[in-house]
């Protein structure tokens, strides 16, 4: 199973994002994009909440019979001229693809964004194996030649702005003959069309990720906004899709409840610009197509997953709505989290696929202010998990010895309500009473984390719980 490969602590990478000026502007511009394009298009479809009922309703249905539907993809794939591998670790599904592409003596891959190949490493593997791999997804190819991780499951690239976007591409492309820097945004985009459409055509194998994979047809569906991967999956001779288990869905018609809950989700449209079905390699009258057609199925860890708690975890259909809602995550930037699943989604998902020691601060950092799963297509209860992470990780005793005294303090007084306001007015009362001149507090006793970039606003004088007895007693 691949492990994260962060070098640094967490509190030091958001130390390091807090203070990164581009990182903040960048975070900013698509937050508020992202979050508000949804708000109109969900407003605009009275029927957005009960299609979030019934994606849940299938995705449940498919998970409890999960074996059954993947055969059943199996059998529709080789019907239909196909070849289905299973990889049941992440090292296990490079090793089945780089056979492919050496047995079809391919030098050239190109690549559709997939977040399962970033899981398992997959270009480092190809590239060990002496093959050349290009993204071809925008976002990844931005930060293929930055030498980085996606820093958002939709978006690779969100943390780059313009100016740096332009500056990478004049350093990776001059040896190509670009030699004016490219500084519009027109500009960026017509010169990666441009050095990739020579990559398109010379490819031997393209690699695509899959949003979902319908059993009924044994057909695999991409839904992206830039068609290259269509192109990815067309042109070369040897087609290759990596998908999790995870994501085989019953049939088209549920399929149509998915594409209506997708791109809405994620990035506010109605539809997203090219959605293809794939159904096996090229026939003798089509005119285009590959000749070879592979499906990698990959476990590597989801059906340790399927069996625990944690199963509704795998509805996930990487749509990153709760990133873009993440009040954290917006603050921090996705290369924080220190692995390819990111925000919400990736402090649930990272602990189980990496372990819970490797990645401790994670559930830790989350405000548990539920707005991931108000906003979450098949309705994950992500606060839920976060929840339980915190109590494994307390019941196996890691993290620090005072962190855990200062938890089991907390939990005594809240099992004795009439003591615990009692207790919790007292600083209450001296925060407001030292607070009363500027209504707020530049700097606090072990909340330096708080004021180090906000001021703290002093209290009124008494606790919610006080404020709410007068008001009780005040009415008529």
């Amino acid at each position: 199973m691949s492990t994260t490969t962060q070098t640094v602590t967490f509190g030091e990478q958001v130390d390091l994002a807090l203070n990164n000026v581009p990182l903040q502007q960048a975070m900013g511009r698509a937050e508020s994009g992202f979050v508000e394009t949804r708000r109109q298009c969900v407003e605009a479809m009275p029927e957005f909440e009960s299609l979030r009922d019934t994606a849940r309703d299938i995705k449940e249905h498919t998970l409890e019979h999960l074996d059954s539907y993947l055969e059943f993809f199996e059998a529709k794939v080789i019907e239909n001229g196909g070849t289905v591998h299973w990889a049941s670790s992440g090292e296990e599904a490079c090793r089945i693809i780089l056979e492919i592409c050496q047995q079809a003596e391919a030098r050239l891959v190109t690549k559709g964004k997939s977040m399962v190949a970033e899981e398992i490493h997959l270009n480092e593997a190809l590239e060990k194996g002496g093959l050349e791999v290009v993204e071809t997804d925008l976002g990844e190819y931005i930060i293929q030649l930055a030498n980085e991780m996606p820093s958002h499951i939709i978006a690779p690239a969100m943390h780059k702005t313009r100016s740096q976007i332009s500056e990478l591409f004049h350093t990776h492309h001059q040896s190509l003959g670009y030699v004016d820097k490219a500084a519009t945004r027109e500009e960026i985009v017509s010169q990666a069309r441009q050095v990739l459409r020579d990559v398109f055509v010379s490819a031997d194998v393209g690699i695509t990720g899959a949003n979902f994979l319908v059993a009924e047809t044994g057909s695999n569906v991409i839904v992206t906004n830039e068609g290259n991967g269509d192109l990815t999956s067309c042109l070369p001779r040897v087609q290759i899709i990596t998908a999790g288990i995870e994501k085989v869905i019953p049939s088209l018609e549920d399929l149509s409840v998915f594409l209506r809950l997708l791109a809405r989700s994620a990035t506010g449209q109605e539809m997203s610009a090219y959605t293809t079905l794939y159904t096996g390699p090229r026939r003798d009258d089509d005119p285009e197509g590959p000749e070879e057609y592979h499906v990698v199925l990959v476990d590597n860890g989801r059906s340790a997953m399927l069996a625990g708690n944690y199963r509704s975890m795998l509805r996930c259909i990487r749509c990153g709505a709760c990133l873009n809602h993440c009040p954290v995550y917006t603050a921090i930037g996705g290369h924080s989290y220190g692995w390819i699943y990111t925000g919400p989604m990736g402090a649930v998902l990272t602990p189980l696929m990496t372990g819970l020691d490797n990645a401790y601060d994670l559930p830790n950092a989350c405000t548990l202010n539920g707005r991931c799963q108000e906003v979450c297509p098949v309705r994950i209860p992500l606060p839920d998990f976060l929840r339980q992470h915190r109590v494994r990780q307390n019941q196996r005793r890691l993290g620090s010895g005072l962190n855990r005294q200062i938890v089991s303090m907390w939990a005594w007084l809240a099992r004795r309500p009439r003591f615990y306001h009692a207790v919790m007015a007292l600083p209450v009362r001296l925060l407001s009473y030292l607070g009363r001149h500027r209504g707020a507090f530049e700097k606090l006793p072990f909340g330096r984390g708080w004021t180090v970039v906000r001021d703290f606003p002093a209290p009124t004088g008494s606790t919610f719980q006080q404020q709410w007895q007068k008001r009780k007693r005040a009415k008529p």
